[in-house]
């Protein structure tokens, strides 16, 4: 039961790493895709308050949700291997 609490424990952390990551990437890319939007469009006025405004709805998206799959989806697998080696 330790070995499990200990795996438990290391992937938490290991997995906290991998969502940061790919965290700042998605939001990377997106605020690069609206400052791309921006300069494509030729629009007025503040640039940065765009953006800003751009990465308010991109924090509230679906996308950004979807990324928590990093978490859900390993422990998920691990929890079934876990299951079928011991009860099947």
């Amino acid at each position: 039961m330790f070995a499990l609490a200990r795996l438990l424990v290391v992937a938490f952390v290991v997995l906290t790493i991998v969502y940061i990551c790919v965290s700042l990437y998605s939001r990377s890319v997106r605020r690069g895709k609206l400052a791309a939007e921006w300069d494509e469009e030729g629009m007025t006025g503040d640039r940065e308050a765009f953006i800003r405004q751009g990465l308010k709805e991109y924090d509230n998206s679906l996308r950004r949700k979807l990324i928590l799959g990093v978490y859900i989806v390993p422990m998920c697998l691990v929890g079934l291997i876990i299951y079928l080696n011991n009860f099947h």
